[in-house]
C-alpha cells in the first residue's frame, strides 16, 4: 500500500531543500508546487500568503535543525541558548530565516509555545515569590535573548560569533534576573 504524502509537509521539506541553494525571497510557489507535484495553486490553499509559508518554514527548521537541549534551571537555559547560537552559525542561511520569520506578527495561534511554558516553570521555580506580571515580562526577555532572531542582530549589526553572543547574552540574562527574588541559589552558584 502507498504511503499517503502530507502535502504541506512536503512543500516545506521542498522549501527547506531549497534553502540550501536559494535565498527565501526567490523561492516561487510554482518551483515548490512542481517539486511536490502540486499545482501552484494547492501551495498557495495551505500557504495563503509568503508569510504563511516563512512562519511555517521558520517553526519548522526550529525543530529540526535546531531544537534546544533539554533544561530545568537557568544554568542549563543559559548552556542550551549557548549550544544553539552555535547551531546557528554553522548554518546561517537557515538561522536567518528563523529570526525574519520570528519577527513576523503571528499568523497562527497565539498559544504559548512549550519553550514559553518552559521557561516560565524554571523561573516559577528560581524565584517563587515573583508576581505573575513579572513573571511574563522576564520569560518574554529570556525568549527572546535565546531566539534567533538575536542572534541574527548581534551577528549581522555587530559581526559578532556565537562564542561572543555567547557572552552578550549570558551577561544580559544574569542582568535580567540579577535583581529578582531568588528561591534557589543556582544563578549565584553560576558565579563563583
Amino acid at each position: 500500500m502507498a504511503e499517503t504524502v502530507h502535502t504541506p509537509t512536503a512543500i516545506l521539506d521542498c522549501a527547506t531543500a531549497s534553502l540550501r541553494e536559494h535565498p527565501f525571497d526567490d523561492i516561487s510557489y510554482r518551483a515548490l508546487g512542481d517539486a511536490v507535484g502540486v499545482s501552484e495553486r494547492t501551495v498557495y490553499r495551505h500557504f495563503p500568503t509568503r508569510s504563511h509559508l516563512l512562519e511555517a518554514l521558520g517553526q519548522r527548521l526550529e525543530e529540526t535543525e535546531f531544537p534546544l537541549g533539554a533544561f530545568v534551571t537557568i544554568p542549563e537555559f543559559i548552556d542550551a541558548a549557548k549550544a544553539r547560537f552555535r547551531a546557528f552559525d554553522e548554518a546561517p542561511a537557515f538561522a536567518f530565516v528563523c529570526a525574519r520569520a520570528a519577527s513576523l506578527s503571528p499568523t497562527g495561534q497565539p498559544e504559548p509555545t512549550f519553550f514559553t511554558r518552559t521557561i516560565l516553570a524554571m523561573l516559577e521555580t528560581a524565584h517563587p515569590s515573583l508576581n505573575t506580571r513579572d513573571l511574563h515580562r522576564v520569560a518574554a526577555a529570556l525568549r527572546y535573548f535565546a531566539a534567533a532572531q538575536f542572534w541574527a542582530r548581534m551577528r549581522s549589526g555587530f559581526d559578532m560569533d556565537a562564542l561572543e553572543i555567547s557572552e552578550v547574552f549570558e551577561r544580559t540574562v544574569m542582568q535580567a534576573l540579577d535583581d529578582l527574588p531568588t528561591g534557589t541559589h543556582d544563578v549565584k552558584a553560576r558565579r563563583r
